[in-house]
């Protein structure tokens, strides 16, 4: 059991900064290293682990892949230096934020930097919302960067259900590039959380108001931007523009803080309900944060037995052994990231600057990828099953354009299916017998490639209303197109004019689709 685990004695200090490359000093005068630190060959371990990474990473870009991992130089964190002919290095950010959230940097600008910084793998984690992750994509395409889908969701935790002693917990969740398996009901959990967000921001401005710091409403919500659950950080952005306090940092230590003086607490769910609906939707439960808690002990234990995958013990400024040992201590995977927001300053972490041990990230791939093939399975499943609307439309949550562009023309659901798989799994991970069912059972429809076109038309809106025609590839067309090659309903086809195709189609087996 989680809750008999052993703990290190150190994690109540309060000091919970030291590291796990510190080393009491030593009189004795040591030689200089030179610059670089130190380098050594690949274990046989860290090849093994590597190669399979690498594989993941470029899964789209195989020619990208290095000839051979096994002669490549590591540093003492075994990160790869020597990624092909171009000296690369392979770099992970698990932990970001746009400007969907509290970050100031869009989407697309976030992905820009991070290319610059030399970043592979980018996670992006906007507080509870995946609004930003369509726009992501995207811009990794372009970019030659792989998108982890992932969110940090605001949660409470309570040490008893009688205490009304609690605090707040984040827990960061990643997901397969299909996305989240279930995602309407990963969706209302999250907007029930960002309601009260508006509540919490509302309150922090009437505390604010009270200790004789007004702030108007409406210069919280324009700093957000249209459409964005204000939190804390557009707060203390209106707090600076104000004049009241000198910086961020000021605004959060005088005010913003956890119990300071305009600090309010939201409508937010408590942590084990948020890690059980993770795991329910096919993602990976990650504790953020965990030296920002008052008792991590209490909040790992519980977690833990809630279904907690693992938990940050890396930071930019190295491993934080302590919590090294309670990640051990429970048996929780060990991540890390640089929880950028682009605030700019001397006092936030870089993107891409925390390196992560490849065994870690290996360690981390072994337990996801199982997990994110089956949410893949189900979401496939449930379209060959039920070819509706809507099951098409979570197959292009966040990546219609990856799945549409850079291939070959679809013919038939089959062609649809091998294409997304080709994008989401490996060789070895397309090998499954229930992939191979969806493929047969789909290799019955065909696809009207007219209006699958009209997605790319440069005026279309994912809102837009898009009719697409399946027909079973066995039976003839109609004698007249329904959509013809600008994506457009021809006046001489009125009977598929509407959605609702006349019950003499219907009988021949046609589907028609309000995307």
């Amino acid at each position: 059991m989680a809750g008999d685990a052993p703990v290190p004695q150190s994690i109540g200090n309060s000091n919970c900064s030291s590291h796990s490359s510190k080393k009491p000093k030593d009189k004795k005068k040591k030689k200089k290293k030179k610059r670089g630190g130190s380098k050594k060959k690949m274990t046989a371990e860290q090849t093994r682990a590597f190669k399979s990474v690498s594989e993941w990473v470029f899964l789209e870009q195989p020619s990208s892949l290095p000839n051979s991992a096994a002669s490549s130089v590591v540093d003492d964190f075994g990160v790869q230096k020597t990624l092909g002919k171009g000296g690369e290095k392979l770099v992970f950010e698990f932990h970001s934020h746009s400007k969907f959230s509290d970050g100031f940097m869009s989407p697309l600008k976030l992905v820009e930097r991070a290319h610059g910084n030399g970043v592979n793998v980018l996670a992006l984690t906007d507080h509870d919302t995946m609004s930003g992750i369509p726009e992501a994509l995207e811009a990794a395409r372009r970019f030659g960067i792989k998108i982890i889908p992932g969110v940090e969701i605001s949660t409470i935790f309570s040490s008893s259900v009688e205490s009304e002693l609690v605090e707040p917990v984040h827990i960061l969740a990643y997901y397969s590039s299909c996305g989240p398996a279930r995602s309407e009901e990963l969706e209302k959990f999250l907007a029930n959380i960002r309601d009260g967000r508006f509540l919490r921001a509302k309150n922090m401005v009437l505390k604010l108001n009270k200790l004789k710091l007004p702030i108007k409403w409406e210069h919280v919500s324009r700093i957000a931007g249209k459409g964005v659950a204000p939190g804390r950080m557009h707060v203390a952005r209106a707090m600076v523009e104000a004049g009241y306090v000198e910086n961020l940092k000021q605004a959060f230590a005088r005010y913003l803080f956890d119990g300071g003086p305009a600090y309010s607490t939201g409508s937010e769910p408590l942590a084990e309900e948020a890690i059980q609906l993770i795991c329910k939707t096919g993602g990976m439960a990650v504790l953020a944060h965990p030296w920002a808690l008052k008792n991590p002990v209490a909040v790992v234990r519980r977690l833990k037995d809630a279904g907690l995958h693992g938990m940050e013990v890396y930071r930019s400024d190295g491993k934080l052994a302590v919590y090294s040992d309670l990640a051990d201590a429970y048996g929780l995977l060990k991540l890390g990231g640089s929880d950028y927001h682009g605030r700019g300053g001397h006092g936030e972490s870089e993107l891409g600057s925390v390196n992560l041990p490849v065994l870690a990230v290996y360690d981390f791939l072994e337990v996801a990828r199982p997990i994110w093939c089956a949410a893949i399975r189900d979401i496939l499943k449930s379209y060959a099953e039920e070819p509706s609307d809507s099951n098409l439309a979570r197959i292009m949550r966040f990546g219609r354009t990856r799945i549409f562009k850079g291939g070959s023309p679809f013919s038939c659901g089959k062609d649809l299916i091998d294409r997304c798989l080709s994008l989401w799994l490996t060789n070895e991970e397309r090998q499954n017998v229930e992939f191979d069912a969806i493929r047969l059972k789909l290799s019955h429809i065909s696809i009207n490639q007219a209006g699958l076109q009209h997605m790319f038309n440069s005026n279309w809106k994912w809102e837009d209303p898009l009719l697409v025609i399946l027909v079973p590839a066995n039976k003839s067309k109609p004698e007249a197109n329904a959509i013809d090659s600008s994506g457009t309903i021809p006046p001489s086809s009125p009977a598929l004019a509407t959605v609702q195709l006349p019950q003499s189609l219907k009988a021949l087996g046609w589907f028609s689709y309000q995307l």
